[in-house]
């Protein structure tokens, strides 16, 4: 009789646990393909909003990590583990995680907001920080940026939103200015109809906007003038650089200088 109830409750025993496993697996199959599915959707869903394509694999799998993580938790608690505790120890070792790594959570967080509220995209002229350039990249931790003499700069973006950001190619055109001195001795109107023909003949020059060239200033040696144009935001640096060395040239050629500092040292000749 013994014997009967010891195999009994070993039947029983097995049949309970045998349910445990199936609901086991078929919560883990199952969990583990909606985790999945759910990650994909995010996926879609980020792509069709433009957001950076290096960083749509990162928020899924994040998604998908999560919810495999409470599906494992959910069977744990099949099998009678006690999830309150497990759950309060991994909620202690993320924040002692967090607390060692405040700084790049801090970029992360930064980094979501530069997605969500887009100050700039990829291919924008942008100045962050004082560093102009082209961005290349915008990451989680780190928005990479070319510069325009060619380097790669790497600005964690923490630093970028605690900070200006001018995005340069907003509108798609910007103004250049200039100043150039003239000798007190040289003819203002001249100089000025030069300054302004180079520009008026410059296909860069946007037409339609105003071209400025005004008298400035009188300085210590040279009467200044304030020039400003107009050009399309890829244009402005290469017609920067050509209006400087035109000036010059024209200015030597048609005889109007351009002062520098000079130091006149007069000698007397002591006898003796």
């Amino acid at each position: 009789m013994e014997e009967y109830l010891d195999s009994e409750v070993i039947v029983e025993t097995a049949v309970d646990f045998g349910a445990q496993v199936l609901l086991a697996l078929i919560t883990l199959i199952i969990g583990f393909w909606i985790a999945g599915k759910l990650g994909r959707a995010l996926a879609r869903r980020l792509e069709k909003q433009d957001v950076d394509p290096t960083v749509v694999p990162f928020f899924s799998k994040i998604i998908s990590v999560g919810l495999k993580v409470l599906v494992l938790i959910s069977v744990a608690g099949i099998f009678g583990i006690q999830t309150t505790s497990f759950i309060a120890v991994i909620g202690a070792a993320a924040f002692a995680i967090g607390l060692a790594l405040q700084g790049t959570l801090g970029h992360f967080a930064s980094g979501i907001l530069l997605l969500i509220f887009k100050p700039f995209k990829v291919g924008d002229s942008v100045s962050l920080q004082g560093i102009m350039g082209s961005v290349k990249e915008v990451g989680i931790f780190q928005t990479v940026i070319h510069t325009f003499d060619n380097q790669k700069v790497y600005i964690p973006n923490g630093v970028i939103t605690s900070g200006t950001i001018t995005n340069i190619s907003t509108t798609g055109e910007l103004r250049t200015d200039w100043t150039f001195g003239i000798g007190y001795g040289d003819d203002i109107d001249k100089a000025r109809s030069i300054m302004r023909n180079i520009l008026e003949n410059h296909e860069a020059v946007i037409k339609d906007r105003p071209i400025d060239v005004f008298v400035s200033e009188l300085g210590d040696s040279s009467v200044d003038f304030k020039v400003r144009c107009w050009t399309k935001t890829e244009d402005k640096w290469p017609l920067y650089f050509y209006m400087i060395e035109e000036v010059k040239k024209s200015f030597d050629k048609e005889g109007i200088s351009i002062p520098f500092p000079q130091m006149d040292v007069h000698m007397d000749k002591v006898g003796s």
